[in-house]
């Protein structure tokens, strides 16, 4: 039997279903309004749009015109009919193409949409292919599935390895990072949204003829997905970003390597070497260290131009994490370096659960790391003492501020009391 006959079949099986990956109409409003204003009529490419119904809600809700991408013509059929009953004929135009070769001018989208289906040119390429098509303060909205524990199970990733192979949030920031994002927001997505992919499925499997050509295959195929959702799905699920081009900055983790190269940036960048010897003794500190919370970005001949560290901290005796230093070479001030590499590693710190960050500095420089074009929204910024939270040292109250993810939702309790700094800081 035919690879085409399999495929044939498995688009039958999936045909006049709601949705073709895991999702839900709450979950495309979330990840929309992470990306923040669009312009009045925003151009929206919805990429592997499947039946629509992303392509069909965003031209709803953004007023803009959506060009809906897929390979499968009955899949666009079905959303010509439907935009067509919703009174959007004239503002959905569904193109038969490949989202990996897409006829696409550079620069022609405000607002490029890819729920369920960058994995089929795999996410690193996703978001290399589409950044050249963002129009100046455009976003790219992708979801991935990942792992959503440190061990997934045996069966787990003898499942996904031959399909896609997945990797955790944090590792997913560090890939949006490095290929020159911003991080607007990140959403993991609800198991409900699981069941609005599958519970339909189901039922047609279970309606299905198994003897039509290629549908066993396809049926055994959607079976195994499902079983493995039920019996290892707490191992893996879908996370929603929210991206938007950064300055021209290569930005991602120190190495090894990089130690001395950072060193040599703080010692030009300040007076003293004080910040240079921080940054190595808190290194050599393995409770106030984070792996990965060490940034650097990198100037176009590939030396480091900037660095940023957030290391481990306490407030009343509960972890937090401490935004210091941060220092950029001379020659690359004022040139975007330093909001970059700090962007990148507040996002980075985000993706690992960090949810209070102190910021001891300048009150007028890090509130801008709270939100707006090209930052790192999700972070609320406020001076420590509004928190109930006192440093161990006299300091002006506007200087000493906090970066809290999610305490405007009331999702979170910050924690009070005395900040606890490593002992190398000296405080």
């Amino acid at each position: 039997m035919t690879d085409n006959v399999v495929r044939d079949a498995f688009f039958a099986l999936h045909h006049g279903l709601p949705r073709q990956g895991p999702g839900s109409d709450t979950t495309t409003l979330r990840l929309l309004s992470l990306v923040g204003p669009l312009p009045e009529r925003p151009r929206v490419l919805d990429l592997g749009c499947g039946p629509g119904r992303s392509a069909l809600l965003l031209a709803a809700e953004t007023g803009g015109q959506v060009t809906a991408v897929d390979l499968h013509e009955p899949f666009l059929d079905e959303l010509r009919a439907a935009a067509k009953a919703r009174g959007l004929a004239d503002r959905i135009h569904p193109v038969n193409a490949d989202m990996g070769e897409l006829p696409c001018q550079d620069a022609s989208f405000d607002l490029i949409w890819a729920e369920s289906s960058a994995y089929s040119i795999g996410f690193d390429h996703a978001l290399r292919r589409w950044k050249r098509l963002l129009a100046p303060g455009g976003s790219l909205v992708l979801t991935e599935c990942e792992w959503t524990v440190a061990d997934p199970s045996p069966e787990a990733r003898a499942f996904w390895e031959p399909h896609c192979a997945l990797r955790t949030t944090e590792e997913n920031v560090r890939a949006c990072t490095g290929a020159g994002y911003s991080v607007l927001g990140v959403h993991r997505q609800p198991e409900s949204d699981w069941d609005e992919y599958y519970g339909p499925l189901a039922e047609r499997a279970d309606a299905a003829d198994a003897q039509a050509p290629g549908m066993a295959e396809a049926l055994a195929g959607a079976r195994a997905e499902l079983a493995m959702r039920r019996d290892h799905g707490e191992d893996y699920g879908y996370t929603g970003y929210a991206l938007r081009p950064a300055a021209a900055w290569l930005t991602r983790p120190e190495s090894a390597a990089d130690a001395a190269a950072v060193h040599a940036v703080h010692t030009a960048a300040f007076p003293t070497e004080a910040e240079a010897d921080l940054v190595d003794a808190l290194r050599a500190d393995t409770d106030a260290w984070l792996p990965g919370l060490s940034y650097v970005a990198e100037a176009p001949d590939g030396t480091v131009a900037a660095h940023a560290l957030i290391t481990r901290c306490l407030v009343g005796g509960a972890p937090a994490a401490a935004l210091a230093p941060v220092a950029v070479l001379p020659r690359h001030q004022r040139t975007g370096a330093g909001s970059a590499v700090v962007n990148a590693v507040l996002d980075a710190a985000r993706a690992r659960g960090e949810r209070l960050v102190l910021v001891l500095g300048r009150p007028e420089y890090y509130p801008r790391f709270a939100g707006g074009p090209g930052v790192s929204p999700g972070w609320h910024c406020t001076p420590v003492s509004g928190y109930g939270i006192r440093p161990g040292f006299e300091v002006p109250d506007e200087a000493m501020m906090a970066l809290v993810v999610g305490a405007a939702d009331g999702s979170w309790q910050v924690p009070q009391g005395t900040i606890t700094y490593p002992a190398a800081f000296g405080v």
